[in-house]
């Protein structure tokens, strides 16, 4: 007999050089070079972000943000984090006398230090072995050049173009300059090119060596003329997401003390993997979170995306969700039990209140016998619902981020999750050709929560890339944009993979599912207590199972949800894989 055939949209890539799978194609296409021209799989994320930088500036840029996982064979998973911190000045007494209850999601006062660079540039001195200006030259490229421009990309800018012409001249002369611009039209940002250019002549003017390079180049942007410019820029009121015209609290201080750090990560093990992920500055323990309650089903007996199965990971999902409400933030300013949150006892224990119908409560635990805290009066209304949701900035437009997972012949492995500094976000730097991002808005004008506002902290993030490991040597690296999203396509991802026996093109395939269960990271909030999403692709009988347990189920396109991507190491062949979504019709994976 013959196995039976799996049909998926796109072939499962294997080969023994490197493999790179990340939200665009040029992308891509820029870090397998590398790979192919003797790079390390640290070399071709790093180029591959920048590239992002310049073809997704909807997705990302140079003034956002990005953590980043980094494993190799016989050493430990390494966390770098390129989440840049609150200004020093950012109180909540501050907002609150603005006449602000939340953070506008858009603007100058939801800025933060643009980390995105500080982590780039830190992971390729310490872990790659290509100059920076070596890296950073598709990204000129494209941005002097052109570039096709996503359809995505054009609908954004059509839905700011009134706020671009009447608020934001500078990024009207960056986006409108001939007018909307059309899908696939060439498009360019001449400053962009000049701002890489000018930050590499400058740090070879420094120093001759490659390490010295990468710091000096370091010191020219958190300490010269890029943090010279965003602090001007910051000083000046520009219209926001409230409706009215503020400052930014942004200045060339908080660049100057700010630097990107290298941590552990946090993990559990999960059957024969250990995963990792950032810690709870980011949500990526949530996934880790719901792994240890699902531990306790024989998901791999229960029918692939059945009612019971959808039913049981969301429940669990929505549990693992309230403790990140509760409990997740800066563990440089906050006590954080991520011990006891990610312990098995704790998750026996959050188990129990798993039943055989939907939940329509938030209900965090209490590790270690802590008493929750949760945000007071969380908005209920319409959750986004399109592809991507989860970043709502300007107007109706939703923002969204990108990704990449690299492996190279050697077992070297990286997964990040660059996001932020969106077009729509807030006006271009005039001198610099990008924006300063909106993490900002992540953070709580309450005090005494986990995420409550804190100059100098660092705002909790949905950003998530993910790790596995099996018998200490890298095996998976995988990861999609999404918002408070992305820890639930990842695990849907993941659970298919491991327990169903899905190679990774046909796990990434496979119909997507979500809760609107409890608030959303970004402004306004919203959040739709006991609602979930489906593709349409769920089976009818599925859905209507589920509307029986008292799910509120929203049926979307076929295609909607999840960019997940995905490479893959097999130690005993040797051999690579990679896979990425078809949805979207711009994720690619490429390697040989």
């Amino acid at each position: 007999m013959h196995a039976e055939v799996v049909f998926t949209t796109r072939p499962e890539l294997t080969g023994d050089l490197g493999m790179v799978a990340t939200t665009h194609w040029l992308a891509s296409a820029a870090g397998m070079s590398v790979i192919e021209r003797g790079g390390n799989a640290v070399d071709a994320a790093v180029t591959a972000g920048f590239v992002l930088q310049v073809v997704e500036p909807h997705m990302n840029g140079l003034g956002g943000d990005v953590p980043i996982i980094v494993a190799e064979p016989g050493r430990q998973p390494e966390v770098y984090c390129g989440q840049g911190t609150l200004p020093q000045a950012a109180t909540i007494e501050h907002y609150l006398d603005l006449g602000l209850s939340l953070v506008p999601g858009t603007g100058l006062l939801a800025a933060v230090v643009p980390g995105a660079f500080g982590a780039w540039t830190l992971l390729l001195e310490e872990r790659g072995t290509w100059r920076l200006r070596d890296v950073l030259e598709p990204a000129i490229g494209y941005a002097r050049k052109g570039f096709p421009l996503l359809g995505s990309a054009v609908e954004v800018i059509r839905s700011v173009e009134r706020l671009f012409r009447e608020e934001w001249p500078t990024s009207a002369a960056t986006y409108l300059s001939s007018g909307v611009p059309g899908t696939g039209e060439r498009f360019n940002n001449p400053v962009l090119a000049d701002t890489y250019v000018r930050i590499v002549t400058e740090a070879e003017s420094r120093s001759a060596s490659r390490e010295g390079q990468l710091q000096a180049a370091r010191d020219v942007f958190y300490r010269g003329f890029v943090a010279e410019a965003i602090d001007a820029h910051s000083a000046r009121p520009v219209m926001d997401s409230s409706g009215r015209r503020h400052r930014g609290l942004l200045s060339a201080a908080d660049l100057a003390g700010w630097q990107p750090t290298v941590e552990a990560p946090v993990s559990v093990d999960y059957g024969e993997l250990a995963v990792y992920k950032t810690g709870p500055w980011g949500q990526g323990p949530v996934l880790l979170q719901q792994l240890q309650l699902l531990s306790g089903y024989d998901l791999a007996s229960t029918e692939h995306l059945s009612t019971e199965w959808i039913h049981t990971v969301v429940e669990c999902s929505k549990l693992a969700y309230a403790d990140r409400e509760a409990w997740y933030g800066d563990p440089a300013v906050v006590d954080v039990p991520i011990d006891v949150l990610l312990d098995r006892t704790y998750a026996d224990e959050r188990r129990q209140q798993v039943g055989d119908t939907a939940s329509r409560d938030l209900r965090p635990g209490s590790p270690g016998g802590r008493a929750p805290v949760l945000p007071s009066a969380p908005s209920e209304g319409v959750h986004p619902a399109a592809a991507g949701a989860g970043e709502p900035v300007a107007g109706a437009t939703n923002g969204d981020t990108c990704h990449i997972d690299v492996v190279d012949r050697n077992g070297l492995m990286v997964s990040a999750t660059p996001s932020g500094g969106w077009l729509q976000s807030s006006p271009v730097i005039a001198r610099l050709g990008f924006a300063l991002g909106s993490r900002g808005q992540m953070s709580r004008l309450e005090a005494g929560l986990a995420s409550s506002m804190v100059g100098g902290s660092r705002p909790r993030t949905t950003l998530s890339p993910g790790i596995a490991t099996r018998e200490g040597w890298p095996c998976l690296a995988f990861g999609t944009p999404g918002g408070d999203q992305q820890d639930q396509w990842a695990l849907g991802f993941l659970l298919a993979h491991l327990h169903h026996g899905l190679a990774l093109q046909a796990a990434i395939d496979a119909p997507t599912f979500h809760s609107l269960h409890f608030p959303s990271s970004f402004y306004p909030r919203d959040c739709a207590p006991g609602e979930m999403v489906v593709e349409a692709r769920v089976q009818a009988g599925v859905i209507a199972g589920l509307r029986a347990r008292g799910h509120g189920v929203q049926v979307e396109a076929d295609w909607a949800f999840s960019r997940m991507c995905a490479v893959s190491r097999d130690r005993r062949t040797g051999f690579l894989s990679a896979a990425a979504s078809p949805r979207g019709g711009q994720c690619y994976a490429v390697g040989r």
